[in-house]
């Protein structure tokens, strides 16, 4: 029974790190009334997000090349989707470019580019030994006539995608809390 206890302690104390889901156009979804550009200013995609494309039967998604995104071209298109309810997985850094390859929808503004950045390692400073007794000191080399600025605050999930990550992390301890006591 220790043992359980001891399991359950360490899984509630680990933390449970997703991606941010990215719902393109917001409430709109992916429609020829949506400005996509705008909606993608307002945001910021990292490695591990996703988008979530909701649409109905007269669009489609295609994962195309910047060159056919600009020319609105869906005949080499890398995926297409038309399921309505598409989820995109934002894995690698650099530019991904989506457009809707029905005819006129693209060159209509129903298109969408979006820029991923890596996801930000952990950093770590190097520091200075200290005589004994005194607190350690904190070096950054920085060319001379230069500043350093702050590291950016984290990113929110938002609180659904919380709730959602705590509601898991509650099942999966839960399930393993049954599994060792069955």
């Amino acid at each position: 029974m220790a043992m359980q206890i001891t399991l359950l302690i360490l899984m509630l104390a680990t933390p449970v790190a997703y991606g941010v889901q990215h719902i393109v156009g917001g409430s709109t979804g992916w429609n020829q009334a949506g400005d996509y550009v705008t909606w993608a200013a307002g945001e910021k995609f990292v490695v591990g997000d996703t988008l979530l494309f909701t649409y109905d039967s007269s669009h489609k998604v295609d994962v195309v090349s910047q060159a056919d995104y600009t020319a609105c071209n869906s005949g080499n298109a890398i995926n297409s989707y038309q399921d309505g309810n598409t989820t995109v997985a934002l894995s690698t850094a650099g530019s991904m470019y989506f457009i809707c390859p029905t005819a006129g929808h693209c060159s209509g503004g129903m298109k969408l580019a979006v820029t991923v950045t890596a996801a930000n390692p952990p950093s770590t400073s190097p520091t200075t030994p200290s005589p004994p007794g005194t607190p350690p000191t904190t070096t950054t080399p920085s060319p001379p006539g230069t500043t350093t600025s702050p590291p950016p605050p984290p990113r929110s999930n938002g609180a659904a995608s919380i709730y959602c990550n705590m509601m898991f992390g509650f099942s999966v301890v839960l399930g393993t809390m049954f599994a060792f006591m069955g």
